[in-house]
């Protein structure tokens, strides 16, 4: 979360779903360096101590906070998502059928089965298509949609991956995945519900110039043998 103390909210339904369900959890929110509300409003919402919480004063960046959640869980499986739950948080419901078969599951938005409650704007969404595109043609990944914010991963999938992720914003999706097919990890990719928040934190154009120069990072690094 970076500045999120108005859908700071959003943990209160996080947490409803998963107490429903008959396996134990742990939900880890990593505040990477807010400078608004947000860290008051996790403290408002944590006085029953239901999270665990990672915390830090310089923003980082999307990547960063994702790898510090994942290093730092303990579970069989590890989700990743979004506060603004674009993707809703019962889209989780069809993943778990595919959990003991796959090393990685992956929500995609790219499929003719996915749901768009609220589509985002065309200059976006193209935008989004494009760098699709790159990250496929570049990394020669398959995957349909490399910025869904829903990732599953087991415990094994998770320790190879996450301890060698080093790309810090929003190219870390694409490094994810390629360290995926790199670790020759099983991945399934499963259509899901979306919904478009205005409020997104993606900056238009400079952080789709940064992406793509992220994209070569992850060329060179693999280049370099970081990745071994």
């Amino acid at each position: 979360m970076f500045n999120e103390e108005q859908r700071i909210s959003n943990i209160v339904d996080i947490q409803k779903y998963f107490k429903k369900k008959s396996f134990s959890y742990e939900i880890i929110l990593v505040n990477d360096g807010s400078y608004d509300g947000t860290l008051s409003a996790i403290k408002k919402y944590n006085k029953q101590k239901y999270f665990k919480l990672i915390t830090y004063n310089k923003n980082r960046g999307k990547g960063y906070a994702i790898k510090q959640g994942m290093i730092a869980a303990t579970g069989k499986y590890r989700l990743f998502t979004d506060i603004d739950l674009s993707t809703p948080i019962k889209e989780f419901n069809k993943f778990i059928p595919h959990l003991r078969n796959n090393a990685v599951i992956i929500a995609t938005r790219k499929q003719k089965s996915s749901e768009f409650i609220k589509r985002q704007p065309l200059l976006r969404e193209m935008l989004g298509k494009g760098f699709t595109f790159l990250s496929r043609i570049i990394l020669r990944v398959s995957s349909s949609d490399f910025t869904c914010g829903f990732k599953c991963f087991s415990e094994k999938a998770a320790n190879k991956i996450f301890i060698r992720q080093k790309i810090e914003r929003w190219g870390f999706d694409s490094e994810v995945l390629y360290l995926t097919k790199k670790n020759k990890l099983r991945v399934k990719e499963i259509t899901v519900s979306w919904i478009n928040d205005t409020r997104t934190k993606v900056r238009f154009p400079e952080d789709v110039i940064t992406s793509f120069f992220e994209l070569m990072k992850i060329v060179y690094y693999d280049y370099r043998k970081y990745y071994d």
